[in-house]
């Protein structure tokens, strides 16, 4: 191997590791042991105010009460699942991840719910499945985790379920 070509490999790999270890401190992650972080939380709300629309109560103690119960069952998944969660949240909560989920790199907190629901949209009707599975299995974490609680089940006119 000539001098020459030897100087540009190490001059390559110099540049792919400070690339890498400059993503690394950049990466903001959505969760932390298993709980959101601030940046996943505000993430996370965006997204429950455009997945439940009027299910929720326009006020931000429902909202909080809702983000608590969603990380309380995040808190509860198996790790395997929390990980992958966690890369995901990952994805909503820097620029360039929102970029390719939603095709803005805007925060999700800073927009607009009507174009936060229109991004998940575009989301659910991608020709890419791990788009659309990202948003149907936030879908089904925002709604399943709101859905299975009794004050939702008053608004809806739901008696509950029957005592046997």
């Amino acid at each position: 191997m000539q001098r020459r070509r030897l100087l540009q490999l190490g001059l390559g790999g110099a540049v792919v590791l400070a690339v890498a270890g400059g993503t690394a401190a950049w990466w903001t992650p959505g969760l932390r042991d298993g709980h959101f972080t601030p940046e996943g939380r505000a993430a996370m709300g965006a997204l429950a105010r455009a997945y439940l629309g009027d299910a929720l109560p326009p006020d931000d103690a429902a909202l909080n009460r809702h983000l608590d119960l969603v990380d309380a069952l995040i808190g509860a998944l198996p790790p395997a699942v929390r990980d992958e969660l966690g890369l995901l949240l990952g994805l909503l909560t820097n620029a360039p991840g929102r970029l390719g989920l939603f095709g803005d790199g805007t925060s999700l907190a800073a927009r607009p719910v009507e174009a936060v629901r229109a991004s998940l949209q575009a989301m659910r009707h991608s020709r890419l499945s791990l788009r659309q599975q990202a948003y149907f299995g936030l879908r089904e974490l925002h709604a399943g985790t709101h859905y299975a609680q009794p004050e939702a089940w008053v608004r809806l006119g739901y008696p509950g379920p029957l005592t046997i």
